[in-house]
């Protein structure tokens, strides 16, 4: 696996995603992942521990099963853990009900050398595995949002839509922002002090 990581720091959003090219399982076979692929889509990007346990099954197939809501909007999902490919082949070919993920919908990034996790600043050094972190990355290659849980409790699909609508939104109407809570038809708000009194006076 390569990886290029040039920013100095820790990795936040406005700044662009750091570029790897890592092994992935999908479709029952090992493919090569180059982020750079998805140029032109957006990609939400997350970490999870590891494979067979416990949370990380419930966000893999939640994430799965949900899929086309995101393909359907110009989004790719990538899910990536410090397992092998090996351990993800395994997983994917174990049912469901006896812990397994099944066949999914997208890709799991082997992450074994734990340097993707680093680069994404997820990586826990005294747990050896990568914290739920989430990322959604633009069209450009630049992450636009970021959110890290703790190990025992998982992440919701339905905000990860929300926020990715948001996102898309105010990126194809640039003179608009998005309040709290707002999801695709609500009102949005000009950002001017005159203007956005009209959003308040509705609400």
């Amino acid at each position: 696996m390569t990886l290029t990581y040039s920013m100095e720091g820790c990795l936040r959003v406005g700044q662009p995603a750091p570029e790897f090219t890592a092994t992935a399982v999908y479709d029952q076979e090992f493919k090569t992942i180059k982020l750079s692929d998805y140029r032109g889509k957006y990609v939400v990007l997350f970490f999870y521990p590891l494979d067979f346990t416990f949370v990380c099954p419930t966000e893999i197939t939640a994430f799965s099963d949900r899929y086309d809501e995101f393909k359907s909007i110009n989004t790719e999902v990538l899910g990536v853990s410090v397992d092998s490919e090996f351990s993800h082949l395994a997983w994917t070919q174990t049912d469901r009900k006896a812990g397994g993920v099944g066949d999914l919908n997208y890709p799991l990034v082997a992450d074994i050398k734990k340097q993707i996790s680093a680069a994404y600043n997820v990586l826990d050094p005294e747990a050896g595995v990568a914290l739920r972190g989430l990322f959604i990355i633009d069209q450009d290659g630049v992450v636009q949002h970021a959110t890290i849980n703790n190990l025992a409790f998982g992440r919701s699909v339905d905000e990860t839509l929300r926020t990715l609508q948001a996102i898309q939104h105010v990126q194809s109407h640039p003179d608009e922002v998005c309040p709290a809570n707002w999801k695709p038809g609500e009102a949005t708000m000009i950002p001017d002090p005159v203007k956005s009194k009209n959003f308040f006076a509705a609400v």
